[in-house]
């Protein structure tokens, strides 16, 4: 494996889930809580987690970043996070477990609300009334990038000292919250902007762009259910379909759908980065590779070419190549 590329549940997938969810639990009393596994991320304490929801009705469900927030009668809190494999769905009575199904809330329409992590690194925590936005997993998290958080004129403010890449900028929930691995590739793709740009070379129209193609394939992804590449599956235990629209996560070799290039795959930050070399530029592309000369020089393009020449580009690029 190149980098570390195992697909988690992004801002889509817990997307999906809650707007499945919501019209499941809103208004539905929480009777019995059935606890089987308690070593997830943080610890589950099966006693405050039953204190806390048995008997409660469900106000709602809402998203912050990849956070799914459970708000129960009459304030308190269910905070809960997928993890890597962690899946949120709804039991129909008769339907029988899943495999590592640990956590189970029977609800008062007898069905039931699980949850399932093969590998355990979600979590379940109860959290009081007055104690959310100020928990250690939320505080500090950036702006929504389906919000109005997002203005290309702040974010240039913001980054324009910076040398860190563009793709790291944005998988970091600090700055932007929720993105993932897979939808900051499909948007610096559609944006056309090379995944290890500086921030401090992003003007404000590239800003506009990014953003604009950002929330557009975020839009996308929640219309088809999320991508579905492993563990993934909506509140019906169902998978997304919104792979079969990635244009280049995952699409290492296979050619460019705009302009036939082989789709190539770097590591930034220990994650798999996949983007188009042609397509995707660190400049203009009429200053890319460009003799030295006045602007308008018609002197033939500079193409780099050879295994050296290819070493030597990445090299730049602060990543090191696949192969």
């Amino acid at each position: 494996m190149l980098g570390y590329n195992r697909c988690m549940p992004e801002l889509p997938e817990v997307e999906t889930i809650r707007r499945g969810l919501e019209t499941h639990l809103t208004g539905r009393r929480i009777l019995r809580v059935r606890v089987r596994e308690t070593r997830l991320r943080r610890p589950l304490n099966p006693r405050k987690l039953r204190a806390l929801v048995t008997g409660r009705r469900v106000r709602g469900i809402r998203r912050r970043a990849k956070y799914l927030i459970l708000d129960l009668e009459p304030a308190d809190h269910l905070l809960v996070h997928l993890g890597m494999t962690g899946q949120l769905f709804i039991g129909h009575p008769g339907r029988p477990p899943v495999p590592h199904e640990h956590v189970v809330f029977d609800l008062d329409d007898e069905n039931t609300l699980r949850f399932a992590d093969t590998r355990r690194f979600g979590l379940l925590e109860p959290v009081l009334d007055g104690d959310l936005e100020r928990h250690p997993l939320l505080r500090g998290l950036g702006p929504e990038p389906l919000g109005n958080g997002l203005d290309p004129a702040v974010m240039r403010e913001k980054t324009r000292r910076l040398r860190k890449p563009i793709k790291n900028f944005l998988l970091d929930s600090r700055a932007i919250a929720g993105v993932g691995n897979i939808y900051s590739c499909e948007a610096l793709f559609r944006a056309r902007i090379h995944p290890a740009l500086q921030l401090r070379r992003m003007d404000e129209q590239r800003w506009r762009v990014l953003i604009s193609e950002l929330r557009r394939v975020l839009r996308q992804a929640v219309k088809r259910g999320g991508t579905t590449l492993q563990d993934f599956v909506n509140a019906e235990g169902e998978a997304g379909y919104f792979q079969m629209q990635l244009r280049v996560y995952d699409r290492q070799g296979e050619p460019c759908t705009v302009c036939a290039t082989p789709i190539r795959c770097v590591v930034q930050a220990g994650r798999s980065t996949y983007f188009c070399p042609h397509c995707q530029t660190r400049r203009p592309r009429s200053a890319v590779f460009t003799k030295r000369g006045t602007p308008g020089n018609r002197a033939r393009p500079l193409r780099a070419s050879g295994t050296a020449a290819r070493l030597r580009h990445l090299r730049t690029m602060g990543v090191r190549d696949s192969r």
